[in-house]
């Protein structure tokens, strides 16, 4: 079929000649819709211009500047035309409407008040050339600066290709309308260009650089929110890997149990004694799981970690060893512990166990970063089914600048994801007087609704605010 399409003496294209004719066509014909889509005004409502300022008054400026322009140049242009250039009161009002009037839609709708004033102000010039008497022309000062004016807020609300072609058409509608005055020195063309282009160049640096500064606040945003959401998962894994001791303690209890049972039980017949082999092979096996797991969330560079996990009998030793760093602490006991030897403490969990020492730990560490030399009251008490863990410091009595001077807020996820483990509460936040307080509410055995619903991922506590620290003042 191409071959008798092809004219005489012409040598027939092949098929990926013409797909690549086709292609190019296609691609110049892209182009140009995309270029004429730069000059088209948006159907939908546009957000006017400063409609994201802060204040009320900011939002307010930009109506105010062009209404009033157009209030001062409606009536000075219809007036010049009519007096100056002789141009007939109905013409000269209209023409005086057209280029001034649409000043009121550039907040909006730049590129279509850009449409209308172009048009105005084009007829303009050729009613002036029309009444040539030696003036300024082919636009008046009124133009001029009311095109300028509409080129400013069409720079701050559109992209640089529409700022670019609206130039473009600037710089030939002035031209030719300017050529029949380029000899006569009242040629107002050039100053056209020069201001209009110096209108968008403004406008477009100012849009860019408010665009810029924008995408960085996102940035950061976005930054601190993925910090935040790392220091949640190490905390995480850190509570894990602590926690591995007390669950591995556990299944061994339970294998050597089910291992020796067989030996310290009279009359167990062979059923119950497999039964019992079976228990001791699944603790074992979910130990090696445990390990390997423990690899998993042990991060690249941690220490091996091969201490036993801290528990409520090492409060004494963590008090001494703040105190003797120069922050005053006192520590305040349940009075069963008072009265008998520091291993007499009250039954609690492994897990309440080490997240009360921890949340201690990280309260007195931050009174220690934060505001050394404050006095610091630690106090444990229990009614027999929850501890309550209370941390409080005052005011240091001389002013003294803290190791650090703002928080992470890390230490309050840590204890917020402690507390939520074991099914407690966690209550943090400063003093009238100055200080801080952290008080801990921990069940003595773990809580079943935390032991039957692990499904569910734990989520950062929403009282908590990661830019203070406890221990603050």
């Amino acid at each position: 079929m191409s071959n008798a399409a092809t004219p005489p003496g012409q040598e027939p294209r092949t098929p990926a000649e013409e797909r690549s004719g086709h292609g190019v066509r296609h691609r110049a014909l892209a182009a140009m819709r995309e270029a004429a889509t730069a000059f088209v005004p948006p159907s939908g409502a546009a957000e006017p211009l400063f409609a994201q300022a802060p204040k009320r008054w900011m939002r307010r400026l930009p109506y105010v500047i062009v209404l009033g322009f157009a209030a001062v140049l409606v009536p000075v242009t219809a007036q010049v035309l009519r007096s100056d250039y002789g141009v007939n009161g109905g013409l000269s009002g209209a023409l005086g409407f057209a280029q001034a009037a649409p000043l009121l839609l550039a907040v909006s709708r730049p590129r279509a008040a850009w449409w209308i004033v172009f048009v105005a102000d084009v007829i303009g010039a050729f009613v002036l050339l029309n009444h040539d008497d030696g003036r300024p022309s082919p636009f008046t000062a009124m133009v001029i600066v009311g095109y300028v004016v509409l080129c400013l807020a069409l720079s701050l609300r559109e992209p640089r290709r529409t700022v670019i072609g609206v130039w473009g058409a600037t710089v030939a509608a002035s031209l030719v309308l300017g050529a029949p005055q380029a000899l006569d020195g009242q040629d107002t063309s050039v100053l056209m260009i020069v201001l209009s282009g110096a209108a968008l160049l403004v406008g477009t640096l100012i849009r860019e650089r408010g665009e810029t500064r924008r995408r960085l606040v996102e940035q950061e945003t976005i930054s601190e929110a993925e910090r935040a959401r790392r220091t949640l998962l190490e905390e995480r894994a850190r509570i894990a890997r602590e926690l591995h001791d007390v669950v591995a303690h556990h299944m061994t209890v339970i294998s050597v149990q089910a291992d020796s049972a067989p030996y310290r039980l009279s009359g167990v017949s062979d059923d119950v004694r497999a039964e019992f082999e079976s228990i001791a092979v699944g603790a074992r096996d979910s130990l090696g799981e445990m390990r390997r797991l423990l690899e998993v969330l042990r991060s690249e560079d941690a220490r091996d970690e091969r201490a036993p996990q801290p528990g409520l009998d090492k409060l004494r030793q963590l008090v001494e060893a703040t105190r003797r760093g120069g922050v005053p602490v006192e520590l305040s006991l349940p009075k069963p512990v008072l009265e008998k030897d520091e291993e007499e403490w009250p039954k609690v969990s492994p897990a309440v166990d080490l997240s009360a020492y921890r949340i201690v730990q990280e309260a007195l560490s931050n009174v220690v970063r934060h505001a050394p030399g404050a006095p610091t009251q630690v106090s444990l008490s229990t009614d027999g089914r929850h501890l309550t863990v209370l941390v409080v410091n005052g005011p240091a009595a001389k002013p003294v600048s803290g190791l650090e001077s703002s928080g992470t807020g890390h230490g309050l996820v840590g204890m917020g994801e402690r507390v939520r483990l074991v099914g407690g509460t966690l209550d943090v936040g400063p003093l009238p007087d100055g200080g801080f307080r952290v008080a801990a509410r921990l069940p003595v055995a773990e809580s079943p609704s935390s032991a039957e619903e692990p499904v569910e991922p734990l989520e950062p506590l929403e009282s908590v605010e990661p830019a203070k620290e406890p221990g603050t003042s």
